[in-house]
């Protein structure tokens, strides 16, 4: 049973694992418990966000029936076999992107959360953006006409240092794909559910261009990657830098897009804009307030305001206009909608569940397809089919 203000415990110690405790407590939610990757890390992270139980390992952690949501903040491929077992033991299940690093294991979770008849929610946070919200909005009412062009970019610089060490470049930890599993995901994720098409169609070339990197190690809790100093044993990186694709929608919209981890001085540059046949919008996730919208007449910047715009925009909205709201928000936004469906309150609007990671996972199937075969590759419409 689940109690009005939820019990969870986080699976995972380091900066995405922090981030979920600080966001439970934010939502109203009761942090119950921690498991690090051993009983000593248990113990530290637990003292540092004041959790009252630090468990040794996860049987432990799933026999402890006091624990209504179980969020996984674990390394890719650990992912789909600890889902399993969490709904296997009855809990809800918040687990980080990608829920799993092969459809195939994605498709097991989709169809044992079912079977549990449990919630499966999937960290994509960006569509908690207020004026992510109000851009979706204007689309629904028919503000921009039909779809002439989709483009955008996804860009970060914190794998440009040759000595940056990460577990996350390690294809057997973090999976085949890096920069597009990663982030570009989030990008498309954001992109499909806002202007409300489903890119059926890639074509892909990957880039590493940082040949070996130091031998990865996982992130220590509450802190950045790491850099590796002196003389460190390196290894042969066979994930992807960079991404650059062409996608086309089911009715032919064409649309690109440019993923990066080395593109200096972008620390987390997620930007799209949705050309219409009536009128254009942007959205910079950096620059997160604003909305721009373009007309044949020229272009004006909306900005964030609880007293204006879509339901969806002043229901996140919940700062006065012009006291910044940011990721830490979106966070909290996602979470609490999270609590609610928990409680039995019905499935927010935009809540991304199972069947979206699932749907992520056959975009980036289809992704090492076109970028191996340099070929137009269709993306599974089995995702959709299942929610």
């Amino acid at each position: 049973m689940t109690t009005p203000h939820p019990r969870s415990a986080i699976v995972g110690t380091g900066m995405i694992g922090a981030v979920h405790a600080r966001a439970v407590r934010a939502a109203g939610g009761v942090l119950h418990g921690i498991l690090g990757s051993s009983p000593a890390r248990s113990t530290q992270a637990a003292a540092a966000l004041d959790a009252p139980h630090a468990y040794p390992d996860l049987d432990a952690l799933l026999a402890d029936d006091a624990v209504d949501v179980v969020h996984l903040c674990t390394p890719n491929t650990l992912h789909a076999r600890q889902a399993l077992d969490v709904l296997a033991a009855g809990k809800h299940l918040v687990c980080e992107k990608p829920l799993a690093t092969s459809a195939a294991d994605a498709e097991r979770v989709v169809a044992a959360a079912r079977a549990a008849d449990r919630l499966v929610a999937v960290p994509f946070v960006y569509r908690y953006h207020p004026m992510v919200r109000e851009i979706r909005a204007r689309r629904q009412a028919g503000e921009f006409g039909n779809w002439q062009l989709l483009h955008g970019s996804y860009l970060q610089d914190w794998m440009l240092p040759a000595d940056t060490a990460t577990w996350r470049a390690d294809p057997a930890v973090g999976g085949r794909s890096r920069a597009f599993a990663d982030i570009g995901s989030h990008w498309c994720d954001l992109v499909e559910w806002t202007a409300g098409v489903e890119f059926t169609e890639v074509t892909a070339c990957l880039a590493t261009t940082v040949a070996q990197r130091p031998v990865g190690s996982s992130t220590s809790f509450g802190g950045p990657e790491r850099h590796g100093t002196g003389r460190v044993e390196c290894v042969a990186v066979s994930t992807e830098d960079a991404a650059v694709l062409l996608l086309r929608t089911g009715d032919g919209t064409l649309a690109n897009l440019t993923v990066s981890q080395v593109s200096a001085g972008r620390k987390n540059r997620l930007w799209f804009e949705l050309d219409g046949s009536h009128a254009s919008a942007v959205f910079d996730q950096e620059e997160p307030e604003r909305a721009w919208l373009g007309g044949l007449d020229g272009a004006r910047i909306l900005v964030r305001d609880p007293g204006r715009g879509s339901a969806e925009q002043r229901r996140l909205a919940h700062l006065p206009a012009g006291h910044a709201q940011g990721y830490a928000d979106c966070f909290t936004a996602f979470t609490r909608d999270v609590h609610q469906a928990v409680a039995g309150e019905g499935l927010p609007d935009g809540l991304p569940t199972a069947t979206d990671g699932l749907r992520s996972a056959h975009l980036v199937e289809a992704v090492l397809t076109s970028a191996a075969a340099g070929v137009w590759t269709g993306v599974s419409r089995r995702a959709f089919a299942a929610a």
